[in-house]
């Protein structure tokens, strides 16, 4: 029996989230070894992720740490740069699951501030049929809250949704309530299990 509706993560699945790479890129890596030694640049991000301010959250973070007050800053001026590349193959199949009448979700830790933000700059935000952003729920995935709040509204049977993200342990959350699930590496790893689905043709996802 196929999925009834598609739940995509958004950070590591439709556009890089690597703010690592691109501090090594400004800053060098050994700089930004320190940076991330002495502020829990995560741990601030996960404030944002739970429905903290997106900009207050992050200056008031820079506050605290003078010294590298711009670089903390980065956060939010040069999040786009923060959250790219696009990942162009995930897009595509994005749409030519809504091509085909396919209900697609996202299920994402994502502030509701920069959520709103993100939309003018990632523009398949705006493509979803319903949107599950941790910062509007007030909860985070891993934690098993997020998704029985995303069955009891959409009101899909667990084992009718099909979830795909970067993260074990999101994914082995969800595998606990019965979804079926896809730990994501690669556009065409993902394709793949969609045609195996038989959600799409080997066309349609691009393979």
């Amino acid at each position: 029996m196929q999925p009834e509706a598609v739940i995509f993560d958004i950070g590591n699945v439709l556009t890089r989230w690597q703010p690592e790479a691109f501090y090594d890129r400004v800053i060098g890596e050994d700089r930004r070894r320190r940076l991330f030694a002495e502020v829990d640049l995560h741990g601030m991000n996960l404030e944002v992720d739970a429905g903290a301010l997106f900009r207050e959250t992050i200056y008031d973070w820079a506050d605290q740490y003078p010294h590298w007050a711009v670089e903390i800053r980065w956060w939010y001026d040069r999040w786009i740069e923060l959250a790219s590349p696009r990942i162009e193959g995930s897009i595509a199949l994005l749409r030519a699951l809504r091509g085909k009448g396919v209900p697609v979700f996202s299920l994402t830790n994502f502030g509701s501030y920069s959520y709103e933000e993100a939309r003018d700059k990632l523009d398949f935000l705006s493509e979803f049929d319903r949107e599950y952003v941790s910062g509007r729920m007030g909860v985070i995935k891993p934690d098993p809250r997020i998704y029985a709040m995303l069955e009891e509204d959409c009101g899909i049977a667990a084992d009718r949704l099909l979830f795909a993200d970067d993260k074990a342990e999101n994914v082995t959350a969800a595998a606990r309530r019965g979804w079926r699930t896809h730990q994501f590496e690669s556009w065409e790893g993902w394709a793949a299990r969609l045609v195996a689905e038989g959600l799409l043709t080997n066309q349609e996802a691009g393979l």
